[in-house]
């Protein structure tokens, strides 16, 4: 059985600035809570594009059965964090950088899955390409 996975900013929004308090909330549902080992909650960045890609962990929270008041994993869970100075979204012709609100939920029988709420960071142009 594959758990259902939601994620919601609490001002619904889909952009934010640096220094901004960043509120949210997950919940795990259509799986029972003794079939779940351990949830990973992670605000994180990444690249696209030519060359390796990066990543970057801003915010980051497991939570597994033995955790003192987490034994519920089928409960919301709220979670906020400030958002840090950069890197700024990006959205380049050869290089992009993504943010999103990661839900990893690791199974007792060894699966994991995940869920991305991504978000723009920070308010810059698009990069358009110029023909020669």
């Amino acid at each position: 059985m594959e758990p259902l996975i939601s994620i919601r900013a609490d001002s619904g929004e889909t952009g934010f600035v640096p220094g901004e308090l960043i509120r949210f909330a997950c919940q795990i549902d259509a799986v029972p809570s003794k079939q779940v080992q351990a949830i990973e909650v992670s605000v994180l960045w990444r690249t696209e594009g030519k060359g390796d890609e990066d990543m970057g962990v801003h915010f980051f929270k497991r939570m597994t059965l033995g955790d003192e008041d987490e034994s519920d994993f089928l409960a919301q869970h709220k979670f906020e964090t400030h958002l840090p100075r950069s890197p700024l979204s990006y959205d380049g012709v050869i290089l992009k950088i993504r943010w999103a609100i990661r839900v990893r939920v690791f199974m007792r029988n060894g699966k994991d899955f995940h869920l991305d709420y991504p978000f723009q960071f920070g308010r810059l142009f698009v990069a358009q390409e110029v023909e020669d």
